[in-house]
């Protein structure tokens, strides 16, 4: 039985720690903060509540097998339901769809509706990502990464000096295909021109997997991993930040904390590794992706009836969440901003039409460097500079015997799915405690 400590307590280091507890490691977690989940986490204010960070997930196979291998299956823990309408674009030519989710044909019929033949433009730019996605997650994602046996294949697509941004221009003649392409990416605060190809592989999974929340909010889902833990046996440290890895004779034998030094035969670095000295040089030609501008408000009235996220396109771009909890005749909503923001959310927010600044009755405002200092880190991992990147982050290996990585910081995908999958990925190599035989 190995002890291994997993540093960080957001969605890959819980899924990292239930994974490892099950196969029979002595697993510690070390949070920094008062309480798990990191961005899965709940904002109060009064009777009014919101998701701290993300309100949907892609790739629900990911939560599904982590639960399942980790003990009781989610279905008995949540209910993960999709999405009909992933989100709704508005454009500045007063146009507008719903994209819907899980669905070649729905999707074809939607951007036919904005415009004629821009359906097929659609779906051929999406099937695109096909073979790219099915090469990634067999040798990237579920494999970990060596460049002495990774398939020609990989390194190709690793080595691609393509920009996303030159490749929407090209395969999508329409500028609101283009922005429906790149939002996710460009609301994680990414510059598409920076970001390589294999970056836009989002629009593929949202097609072919949909989109998917939990009523009453995907902070649950944290909430469900806490108890996980527990279930699991993982000792739980939170309010214990880890200050640096105690490294001897070029191996991991603990992590240094204020408290004192947690012992260790393996650890796994869940947070962004610049925190850790140990590590924190491997890294220094890369940077986080930062949170966007957040603004929670509790309405009370009548307000404009919108699906589960209205994007409104521009400069600054507008992202409303209307999925908060909310007393009865109230409502609750998180406005998101990124770009040029000269002015308050809701001044830039009324100007698209969605005035609501009389009915606000609660509000809580977070700036991305209040949202940094309270999460530790940016849950929207490594920022794109360029192709490079991809392997310029640490992650599943470090280069420190005994450490590996997981989370946002340690896969090129943004979101829960893929820290999912980096998780799984340490599990797997960490592997299984071996049986005690008698007389241990």
């Amino acid at each position: 039985m190995a002890r291994v400590v997993v540093v960080g307590g957001g969605f890959g280091g819980m899924a990292a720690a239930a994974r490892l507890a099950r196969l029979g490691h002595e697993v510690t977690l070390l949070e920094r903060s008062e309480q798990l989940g990191g961005a899965l986490t709940t904002v109060r204010h009064g009777d009014f509540a919101w998701d701290a960070g993300p309100t949907s997930t892609l790739l629900p196979a990911v939560v599904r097998d982590l639960f399942r291998k980790s003990g009781r299956p989610l279905e008995r823990e949540l209910d993960l339901q999709p999405l009909d309408v992933v989100r709704e674009h508005r454009f500045d030519d007063g146009s507008a769809m719903q994209l819907p989710g899980g669905s070649r044909a729905a999707q074809l019929a939607a951007f036919d509706a904005l415009g004629t033949g821009l359906g097929r433009q659609w779906v051929d730019h999406v099937a695109s990502y096909g073979e790219t996605w099915e090469l990634l997650r067999k040798e990237w994602y579920e494999r970990p990464f060596d460049p002495d046996v990774a398939p020609r294949e990989l390194m190709t697509l690793l080595g691609r000096r393509e920009s996303l941004h030159k490749r929407l221009r090209q395969s999508l003649r329409d500028d609101r295909l283009r922005l429906v392409a790149g939002h996710r990416l460009v609301m994680d605060g990414h510059d598409l021109r920076q970001a390589p190809v294999l970056a836009g592989v989002d629009v593929y999974l949202e097609q072919r997997f949909g989109a998917w929340t939990v009523p009453g909010g995907l902070a649950a889902l944290g909430t469900a991993m806490a108890d996980r833990l527990a279930l699991r046996g993982v000792t739980v440290l939170t309010g214990t930040p880890a200050t640096d890895l105690v490294v001897r004779e070029g191996r991991v034998t603990a992590v240094r904390t204020p408290g004192g030094e947690v012992d260790a035969d393996q650890v796994v670095v869940a947070v962004d590794p610049r925190r850790l000295p140990a590590l924190a040089s491997y890294v220094r030609r890369t940077m986080p992706a930062f949170p966007p501008v957040v603004c929670h408000v509790g309405l009370e009235g009548d307000v404009p009836d919108l699906p589960h996220e209205v994007v409104l396109h521009g400069d600054p771009l507008l992202v409303v969440r209307t999925g908060g909890r909310a007393p009865d005749g109230a409502a609750a909503w998180t406005v998101l901003g990124r770009g040029r923001i000269a002015e308050d959310l809701l001044t830039a927010l009324a100007r698209h039409g969605l005035d609501v600044r009389a009915q606000v009755v609660a509000r809580v405002d977070r700036t991305p460097r209040d949202l940094v200092d309270a999460w530790g880190g940016s849950p929207h991992g490594v920022l794109w500079q360029g192709p490079r990147t991809a392997r310029a982050r640490l992650g599943p290996r470090t280069p420190v015997a005994g450490v590996l990585a997981a989370g946002a910081h340690a896969t090129t995908g943004s979101g829960l799915p893929f820290a999912g999958l980096s998780a799984a990925l340490v599990a797997e190599m960490v592997g299984r405690a071996p049986r005690r035989t008698s007389g241990q």
